[in-house]
């Protein structure tokens, strides 16, 4: 399926994911704002509808990409071969950054993602495998590795319902869906010491990877009209039962908000005009899996350090310069050498395979 339109999407996802990170720093944690702030609230979240600081936005752009463009692969590959491929692409680099954040925050130069005040090494362990997101309260060091748990549950999902997903595909989201009704009504009742929060947040946000798959079966023709509704309505369910029991984070407008991200992937996705093929658009989107794990990294110190002496814009533009000259870093020095060691040995050892675009701020 020729998809030119996805770079762009991409290159989308990852402005609104760091502009929502400069939004919720500049405004909840400093007290300060930004024309830039002013003007997308105009247009977006006043204007719009969305989630104030784009909340999800690029999340959920992220996730329907990867539901998009990943299912075909679930269902033609082998088991073995589709989760080595996923995880060639995801492990290298968020190690790395996990890394990096566990020294800068012993160093104190970062701070946590939660309320902590600081890891310690069996919590830094349990963060090399997400374990540390399971934990009450919840240990981030860093927070925006939380959306790989989701796409590994959807891998891990598909791998395990791939015969349904290949004879009777409509199946899966439409199961998926019930299964995060399910995860969120336990963690609703259940008394709290049994409770598990972040399942919660993994089956409120599985729903727009669920669309993304939605999408794809769509449009290969392997679900029918009625079964595309009844898909469509099943996660919309799920988003608007996480909106009533406040498992999302950021208000209440999610419902139109994703409504609104899966109309543009539909619609962008195979539009094929000049801007799909930008070359600033072709570089954000290669390297947006290294952005989305480094940007929080950096943004933070290279504003409080140049701030004063250039400015607010000033400083924001150097935070995009700081964070794109780290994800390159990453880019290049973790992410494409890692991926094609992994294939080489892996998949296919006689010939190298190069690293493809992120779908998600994480690789899909």
């Amino acid at each position: 399926m020729d998809l030119p339109g996805v770079n762009l999407l991409r290159f989308a996802a990852v402005l609104a994911v760091v502009y929502s990170h400069i939004s919720f720093y500049l405004i909840d944690d400093l007290g300060t704002g930004w024309w830039g702030i002013d003007l997308v609230y105009r247009v977006f979240v006043d204007g719009a509808g969305l989630n104030q600081h784009l909340s999800f936005v690029g999340v959920a752009a992220f996730m329907m990409l990867t539901g998009l463009l990943i299912t075909r692969s679930a269902m033609r590959q082998s088991p073995r071969r589709f989760l080595i491929a996923r995880a060639a692409r995801l492990v290298p680099a968020f190690w790395v950054c996990i890394l990096a954040a566990i020294v800068l925050v012993r160093l104190g130069i970062n701070g946590m993602f939660s309320g902590h005040t600081g890891v310690s090494n069996s919590e830094a362990a349990l963060s090399f495998i997400l374990g540390a997101f399971f934990l009450k309260p919840q240990v981030a060091v860093l927070g925006v590795a939380w959306t790989l748990a989701v796409q590994i549950v959807f891998y891990l999902y598909c791998v395990a319902g791939r015969s349904l997903l290949r004879a009777n595909p409509l199946i899966i989201p439409v199961l998926g869906a019930v299964l995060c009704m399910l995860v969120l009504i336990y963690n609703l009742y259940i008394p709290e010491p049994y409770s598990v929060p972040f399942l919660s947040r993994i089956a409120a946000t599985l729903p727009t990877v669920f669309l993304g798959q939605i999408a794809y079966l769509g449009w290969a023709g392997l679900i029918s009209g009625r079964g595309l509704v009844l898909a469509l309505l099943a996660q919309v369910h799920v988003i608007v039962l996480a909106t009533d029991t406040q498992v999302y984070w950021a208000g209440t407008r999610y419902l139109w908000t994703i409504t609104v991200v899966f109309a543009c992937v539909v619609l962008v996705s195979r539009y094929n005009g000049r801007f799909a093929h930008l070359r600033v658009v072709d570089w954000v989107a290669t390297r947006s899996y290294a952005i989305y794990l480094t940007h929080t990294l950096v943004m933070y110190r290279i504003y409080e350090n140049t701030v004063g002496v250039v400015g607010q814009t000033g400083a924001i533009v150097c935070v995009l310069l700081g964070c794109a000259l780290v994800a390159e870093v990453v880019y290049r020095g973790v992410e494409v050498p890692a991926a094609r060691w992994i294939s080489t040995r892996w998949l296919t050892p006689t010939r190298t395979v190069v690293a493809e675009p992120a779908t998600t701020g994480p690789r899909a």
